[in-house]
């Protein structure tokens, strides 16, 4: 099964993902935690913010840091008795959109999916959903928000569960009921 957490910073997104991984661990699947934060801008604050994420989850979960070969990192990893837990894909895209490649923006979306097909792991992808408010002043905001936004309308007709998160809330909006 391949899910999609949505929600704000701080909107609870990563926690749910974290309960739904020990809910299949429990049933006897091995969950890898593939990070996407890039620590390598000597920035304190997403120092902080990783260090928080990496005390949250139980430790015996193997991490992968994946800043931007995220499609390649799924596809050699999965395996039928595998979660693989992705957070998040708003740090992942923003990698893709800062990092100066000869991929084009969209095209980053169009090959995660792609890579995805037909993968035998459960996936859980948390990203955070940044376009319910105003429309960003600067090009580059711009561009985030538009390929966020289509990243995840796509994702969201791929996957077999989407969830909004809000206040610790999980809200279903496709696929079964927690």
């Amino acid at each position: 099964m391949q899910q999609l957490i949505l929600g704000g910073a701080r909107s609870g997104k990563s926690r749910l993902a974290q309960d739904l991984a020990q809910g299949l661990e429990s049933k006897g699947k091995k969950v890898i935690y593939i990070a996407t934060a890039d620590s390598s801008f000597n920035d304190a604050s997403m120092d902080d913010r990783i260090s928080q994420h990496q005390q949250q989850r139980p430790s015996h979960w193997p991490t992968i840091e994946c800043p931007i070969e995220l499609g390649q990192t799924l596809r050699e990893n999965s395996a039928g008795d595998t979660c693989l837990l992705v957070d998040c894909l708003s740090l992942w895209l923003s990698n893709c959109l800062l990092q100066k490649t000869d991929i084009a923006p969209p095209a980053h979306g169009r090959i995660l999916l792609e890579s995805i097909q037909g993968l035998s792991a459960d996936i859980i992808f948390v990203s955070n959903e940044v376009g319910l408010g105003v429309i960003p002043m600067g090009q580059l905001s711009r561009d985030f928000v538009d390929q966020s936004g289509f990243l995840h309308q796509a994702l969201a007709q791929h996957c077999h569960r989407v969830i909004f998160t809000a206040a610790g809330l999980p809200l279903v909006m496709k696929g079964p009921a927690l």
